[in-house]
């Protein structure tokens, strides 16, 4: 049995997919189950949040152009809250007597990545869907009506 280096075993670990997301003003490296720690989001403990790619690594492959990276949907549980460190700040005027003492201890909310995915699949699996079942889908209705009354005010 050939020995492994230790640097090829934790290359063989490592995920193929990862995304770097916006979450919070920050951008953070996700990939599947991994736990981050973002500004306070507004959620319940176990409600799923989506949070939006900036660039996706995909085995070989980089996708960084907004039109793609938009169909990525990256996922994530909300597992809880969390405190920063505490900062303490202090105040003080010379010969004035003046005197504060202040804290201060950021909320953050730890979140876990459950999947990162193209949302275009899942939406065409939904129209393909009704489709079978005999529905059109909605947005194909929405723009027929809409050309036909634009079409109704030209002739009059």
């Amino acid at each position: 049995m050939p020995r492994i280096s230790r640097r090829a075993r934790t290359r063989e670990r490592e995920f193929s997919v990862y995304a770097i997301v916006r979450c919070g003003g920050r951008q953070e490296k996700a990939s599947v189950d991994d736990v981050l720690t973002v500004d306070k989001l507004a959620g319940e403990v176990g409600s799923s949040v989506t949070l939006p790619a900036v660039l996706v690594i995909d085995d070989d492959k980089v996708i960084s152009d907004p039109a793609e990276v938009g169909g990525y949907q990256v996922t994530a549980e909300i597992l809880g809250d969390a405190a920063g460190p505490k900062i303490s700040m202090i105040h003080y005027k010379n010969k004035t007597g003046y005197r504060r003492r202040l804290g201060h201890r950021q909320k953050y909310t730890q979140v876990k990545i459950t999947s990162i995915g193209t949302a275009k699949s899942g939406a065409a699996k939904a129209s393909a869907a009704k489709a079978s079942a005999g529905q059109a889908p909605a947005a194909s209705t929405r723009t027929t009506s809409s050309t036909r009354a634009t079409s109704r005010k030209k002739d009059d």
